[in-house]
């Protein structure tokens, strides 16, 4: 079932009950209603036939009585205090006569209904007594048939039923306006989760609503737009990484063929196979980072943590690179408050310095300085290794922690590397509870700063 036809159902039973109840209740109201005037009419009647006769009660007074109901739809009988007839406007049939026989005491001046049952009766009916020198007299019954009433009841039964079907009109046409104004924005989000599920994540939800709908739009762009972004971003990785593995494949395969010639010297075959050997190195370099990060991704790459004093550590990892640095004329420096310690994986944060430490080392000049210093600030830790290589442009700075992102762009093997490296970096530094950052500015060097919350 349709949600429109659903709910168009639920709101037509909802407003039919409320509907029903009310016109019912309404229905109800009115003729008891109207029952009470009519019998509040005939103790009036009574009460003034009851005064007439106590200031005159002659045969006079009756006659005149009995020819002003008989001009009326209301009856009038009097009689004496031991229940004979004085006086009726109608001949007394049987209806009266059952309420005429009923036994009466103790009746009040203002008169009292003695009969109001108009469903079952063929009358409702009030007594008032008069009284004539000090003493009861006698009383007088007034009569209404109950013909008038039914006929009332079923003229207000036509126009609750034209009511009702009026209102039946309109509510359909409530209901079909108020389901289309209702679905139709979730039908355009149900076409829109239509096409995500399809693959295109280009869609456009036009609902912008201040209510839940509108919260339920804004989500489901919020989600296609997220979505369009990795899809993106997997086709640029899948390029990149295609590019990356095409490279060093390229060089195994053409150095190969020349090695296997046979007019090759030795010399010459052991040069091409340890360029071989070297592309078969940076291959395997790239997938372990590959799955280090698919290995992130999946919350399977787990660490071990344990209290390191910051000095010893960050030295054993000056001495492991400060032979490259040399190597290139970069002076290489440590500057670390021995009293420092943290909570870290040693080898996993080992392998974030030293992909820090690389990027230094290949976007450096000889003659330039790199520094590593770890201090306290603000309550917090941190490590910051600062270079005076060649710089990060503005623009590139929000992307270098962004996988297969290289500033460099001619991915050359001078240069060498996948852009995975401050990746990983980054994610290895989240996974120990810390931040990293990066300043940078062209031709005068980048600062990473890692920063951990003092324990």
């Amino acid at each position: 079932m349709k949600i429109s036809l659903k709910l168009g159902l639920w709101i037509f039973i909802c407003i039919l009950l409320i509907e029903s109840i009310s016109m019912v209740f309404l229905h109800s109201n009115v003729v008891h209603s109207r029952i009470d005037q009519e019998l509040e009419f005939l103790k009036t009647r009574g009460n003034s036939h009851r005064d007439v006769l106590e200031i005159s009660f002659d045969p006079a007074t009756l006659h005149h009585i009995g020819l002003m109901e008989s001009h009326t739809d209301t009856d009038v009988v009097i009689t004496n205090s031991t229940g004979k007839v004085l006086l009726t406007s109608e001949a007394v049939n049987s209806g009266m006569k059952k309420i005429l026989n009923k036994p009466i005491s103790q009746v009040p001046r203002k008169g009292r209904i003695i009969q109001s049952d108009w469903k079952k009766e063929r009358y409702i009916a009030t007594v008032t007594p008069f009284k004539t020198n000090g003493r009861n007299t006698g009383y007088v019954y007034m009569f209404k048939n109950t013909e008038n009433v039914e006929e009332f009841v079923s003229q207000l039964n036509r126009h609750f039923l034209l009511a009702s079907i009026l209102i039946m009109f309109f509510m359909f046409i409530t209901i079909f306006l108020l389901s289309k104004a209702l679905t139709r924005p979730l039908i355009l989000m149900k076409e829109a989760t239509t096409k995500l599920s399809n693959g295109d994540f280009s869609v456009s939800v036009p609902v912008r609503s201040n209510d839940e709908l509108g919260e339920l739009a804004q989500s489901i762009q919020t989600l296609a737009n997220e979505l369009n972004y990795v899809k993106q971003q997997r086709n640029e990785f899948l390029a990149s990484i295609s590019h990356e593995l095409r490279t060093p494949l390229t060089y195994i395969k053409g150095y190969a063929n020349i090695a296997k010639r046979t007019d090759l010297g030795v010399q010459g075959r052991t040069q091409y196979l340890d360029i071989i050997h070297e592309e078969s190195e940076r291959l395997n370099r790239l997938l372990e980072e590959l799955f280090d990060l698919a290995r992130m991704d999946q919350n399977t790459f787990t660490i071990t943590k344990k209290r390191v004093h910051l000095y010893p550590f960050l030295h054993s990892v000056y001495e492991k690179v400060l032979p490259a640095f040399k190597n290139k004329g970069i002076q290489l420096m440590l500057d670390c408050d021995n009293d420092l310690f943290i909570d870290l994986d040693p080898a996993r944060f080992e392998q974030v310095l030293l992909n820090i430490l690389d990027n230094a080392l290949k976007y450096s000049k000889e003659g330039t300085v790199t520094t590593i210093q770890a201090f306290t600030k603000d309550g917090n830790v941190q490590i910051a290794i600062t270079d005076q290589g060649m710089g990060i442009p503005y623009d590139d700075i929000p992307y270098v922690f962004d996988r297969l992102y290289r500033v460099e762009k001619s991915r050359s093997r001078e240069t060498g590397g996948y852009g995975l490296g401050l990746a990983i970096a980054k994610q290895l530094v989240a996974v120990h509870g810390g931040t990293i950052s990066v300043e940078s500015s062209v031709g005068r060097g980048t600062r990473f700063r890692i920063t951990f919350k003092e324990n």
